[in-house]
């Protein structure tokens, strides 16, 4: 009987020690002294931005990145592409932009644009671009087309602008490296 007991209390225990000497957050790491400032501060700064760890009274540094919709090339370089086009919805957590229907001077024929974003990567098959053609003779006889003609030339436009706000991104928040050159 109490063999039963021994053995029912050790296997799961041994369970427990199988589980966690598989998790890879308590295994040891070798880590050089030489990665890590000795002073507090310093080390509270770098991990700060490096976005590991928090404060949790006071202080007004903040961990981590946000990513909103002003940074995000694509979605920025989509908008100033088309802002001649009054907006029916531009919702950046759906991925999607529509306007409203758009006429210049022609009052019988108008365009609407649609643009959802597949991904947040700059190229070609991240856009899912839609335009539709509306032809009106009279106000209740109005004939809606989905057009074809000036989807690519609206996507290489907004890939090249995103490209360039991509740029100028990488290039304005590069750090500068101020330890010494060995």
């Amino acid at each position: 009987m109490k063999k039963h007991n021994f053995i029912k209390t050790l296997v799961p225990f041994f369970l427990i020690l199988v589980f966690l000497t598989s998790c890879d957050a308590l295994k040891y790491k070798k880590v050089s002294a030489k990665d890590f400032p000795p002073e507090p501060e310093k080390r509270v700064q770098q991990n700060i931005e490096e976005g590991r760890g928090f404060r949790l009274f006071g202080g007004d540094e903040k961990g981590g990145v946000f990513d909103f919709a002003s940074s995000n090339p694509l979605w920025r370089a989509s908008l100033d592409t088309i802002d001649f086009l009054p907006l029916l919805s531009a919702n950046y957590s759906g991925g999607i932009i529509i306007s409203d229907w758009y006429s210049t001077g022609n009052a019988d024929e108008s365009i609407k644009i649609t643009i959802r974003f597949l991904t947040n990567e700059i190229r070609s098959d991240a856009l899912e671009i839609k335009v539709f053609s509306k032809k009106c003779g009279t106000q209740s006889n109005c004939k809606i087309v989905e057009t074809n003609q000036i989807v690519k030339d609206l996507r290489d436009k907004i890939l090249e602008k995103a490209a360039v706000y991509e740029k100028e991104f990488k290039t304005k928040n590069k750090k500068k490296y101020l330890g010494k050159i060995r």
